[in-house]
Parts: structure tokens; C-alpha cells; sequence
């Protein structure tokens, strides 16, 4: 079973030729919601990866808490630890250019409700073998409380650096597993402007330090990864991207299930990385999520 303690959004996207510059206005050319927020994304991806997942997040009292919650409800997930509170649903404004990129501003809602004292309950429910997954978009206090109660419990932890918010370097020291994009791992290592040569010593030296497993993923260049000492690489696949919006996302849901399913290490990052590769072939973070057939098709 894998519990994902996080957000939960409603995504309205628009796209364009282009991002606008600073200032600019551009015309649109497009204009959709989906369900998205990057706790619930992680846990539609676990699911969609054939693993059983509960959902412990907020969302409010209003029109966007039922389309927001659909896909999950659709696939089978628990969501029996998903408040409903006050506060509006949280939301995510995203533009994406004809080239497939994008920019995201976030408007947490009801995520920012979610305390420690439902981190303690999440975590609580929990069995030995179980795995928490977790990303940065409720309360740091929240993730930190998290991360204490399942060290407590011998429960493994993966922790998703994103969105990368001041306390990510520290929280980051805290998890089993962290999964982090290259400016991300800048954050956490300390050092911008890496190069690949850098980005491996930069893993070494951490890892050393701390003994976590460490993951870099690397958009089109694939993802590297330290477990036990040892350097693992592993690609996705080449694509013409149509919407990135979800791919990191998708990498953790599938990454998170392929251990829970007891794959090794290497096949858990190959999977995770074609999973996240065919995300970008579809608009919108949950609805590009691809089903465990189809990833099988390109492993």
C-alpha cells in the first residue's frame, strides 16, 4: 500500500504559441480544467502503476472538489483520509507554449489546511511495509511531522522536492528517498550551474553523508540515481513533447509503485522514466498519467 500525503488541485490550463515574456500579453489558443495538484497526481500514477493507494489531503466545500477528486475515485484509490474544509479547493493557473514547456502559479486553498495533526493520523493507519510519499505543496510543518512519525514506524519515506520552497533542502534531509529535477538537486546540494561531472559528485558526497537514495531527474536526458553506493542511469524515451505538465509527477507515482510491487532499483527507474516520457504525449497532468499496459508496451 502506498499512502501519498499531499495536495490536491484543480488545474485550469491554457495554451499558447508561446510563454509570454515578463509583462506581455499573448493570445491564447486553448483553454481546459483537469484534475491535478502534485500529491494527487502521485497517487492517480501509483494507481494507474498497479498499486494500491489511499489519498490523505483537503479539499474545500466547493464546485472543484469533486472533478478535482474523479480520476482518483475512478481508479480505485482511498480517499477516506480526504478532508473537507472551509477554504476553496486549491488551484493551479498553467500556460503552456506550442513548444510543449510551461509556467505554473499555485494557489493553495484547502492544501494549506492540511496540519501535523492529520499527518499523525495518516501515518498512524499505516502498516510496516507501506510507503509514504510526499511533495512540498501542503505545509513544510505538515511534511516535516510526516516524515518524523513514519521514521518512527520503520515506514519508508520518498519525498518529491517540488515545489521547491526554502524549507526543501532541510525537509529533504529527513526522507528514505528523494526524488528531485536538476534545479532542485541545485537547492539541495548547494551548487548552481552544475555539470554532469558535478551532478555525480555532488550525488556521491550526499549520499555519503546522509546514506539516503538519491534521484536527479533529467527531462529528456533520462534520470541518475545513488542507491548503496552505486550510480544507476536509466532513460525514457525520445519524443516530441506535447504538454510537460505531470511527467515528474508520473515519475514518482510509478517510481513509488515499482518498489512496492518489489522491482529492483533499476527496473523501478526505467519504468518510472518511459511512465514519465509518455506523460508528455497528452495535455494535463492527470489525464496524461498512462496506464500500466502501456508502459509495458515500451519497458
Amino acid at each position: 500500500m502506498i499512502t501519498v500525503f499531499g495536495s490536491i488541485n484543480m488545474d485550469l490550463i491554457a495554451t499558447t504559441e508561446r510563454l509570454p515574456k515578463p509583462g506581455e500579453t499573448v493570445a491564447g489558443t486553448g483553454f481546459s480544467t483537469a484534475a491535478g495538484g502534485k500529491g494527487a497526481n502521485q497517487a492517480l500514477a501509483a494507481r494507474r502503476g498497479g498499486s494500491s493507494v489511499r489519498m490523505a489531503g483537503a479539499v474545500g466545500n466547493d464546485g472543484f472538489a469533486e472533478p478535482a477528486l474523479a480520476l482518483l475515485k475512478e481508479a480505485g484509490a482511498d480517499l477516506s483520509s480526504v478532508k473537507r474544509v472551509a477554504e476553496p479547493t486549491g488551484t493551479a493557473l498553467i500556460l503552456v507554449g506550442g513548444d510543449g514547456e510551461n509556467m505554473i502559479a499555485v494557489v493553495p486553498g484547502a492544501n494549506g489546511t492540511v496540519t501535523a495533526g492529520d499527518a499523525a493520523a495518516a501515518i498512524g493507519a499505516l502498516a510496516p511495509r507501506d510507503i509514504v510519499m510526499l511533495q512540498l505543496e501542503i505545509p513544510a510543518k505538515s511534511v516535516e511531522e510526516a516524515l518524523a512519525a513514519a521514521k518512527l514506524k520503520g515506514i519508508a519515506t520518498i519525498l518529491n522536492l517540488a515545489p521547491l520552497i526554502p524549507d526543501a533542502p532541510r525537509l529533504g534531509r529527513l526522507a528514505d528517498i528523494v526524488i528531485a529535477n536538476e534545479t532542485e538537486f541545485e537547492r539541495l546540494a548547494g551548487q548552481d550551474g552544475m555539470t554532469n561531472d558535478d551532478r555525480e559528485a555532488a550525488l556521491r558526497r550526499l549520499h555519503a553523508e546522509t546514506k539516503q537514495t538519491l534521484i536527479v531527474t533529467l527531462g529528456g536526458d533520462g534520470v541518475i540515481a545513488i542507491r548503496d553506493n552505486v550510480i544507476s542511469r536509466a532513460c525514457g524515451l525520445v519524443i516530441e513533447p506535447v504538454d510537460t505538465v505531470g511527467a515528474g509527477d508520473t515519475f514518482c507515482g510509478y517510481f513509488a509503485a515499482s518498489l512496492d510491487q518489489g522491482l529492483d532499483f533499476e527496473t523501478a527507474l526505467r519504468r518510472a522514466a518511459v511512465a514519465g516520457s509518455l506523460a508528455c504525449l497528452k495535455a494535463g497532468a492527470q489525464p496524461s498519467i498512462p496506464l500500466a499496459s502501456e508502459v509495458a508496451l515500451h519497458i
